[in-house]
């Protein structure tokens, strides 16, 4: 098993830039695939980015690339997420996942593991 602790949220202007982190322990973090989740009031969870095991593979949402960027650091157990150019409709509580698999979908049933989520609100 592994336990995920998102942090970094916080409330900043449109056009600015916010970096989360996930801190995972537990397991191998290694061992996993991880992905970056979102959920707005009144929506359903969305996928947002993906990296694979060493972090030579990535997959964004349509409405994040070229603005966000997933990355992961192995040795200190830890995904990022970082986010630039942000805009109102990026305002959601962020969650980061775990999986073993890198290739596949992304919907939230198949991952394995959640952190408790950290909000991001974007102000216009």
């Amino acid at each position: 098993q592994v336990q995920l602790v998102e942090s970094g949220g916080g409330l900043v202007q449109a056009g600015g830039s916010l970096r989360l982190s996930c801190l995972a322990s537990g397991d191998t973090f290694s061992n996993y695939a991880m992905g970056w989740f979102r959920q707005a009031p009144g929506k359903e969870r969305e996928f947002v980015a993906a990296i694979s095991w060493g972090g030579g593979s990535t997959s964004y949402a349509d409405s994040v690339k070229g603005r966000f960027t997933i990355s992961r650091d192995n040795g200190k157990n830890t995904v990022y997420l970082q986010m630039n150019s942000l805009k109102p409709e990026d305002t959601a509580v962020y969650y980061c996942a775990a999986r073993t698999s890198y290739n596949g979908r992304y919907y939230p049933g198949s991952f394995d593991y959640w952190g408790q989520g950290t909000q991001v609100t974007v102000s216009s």
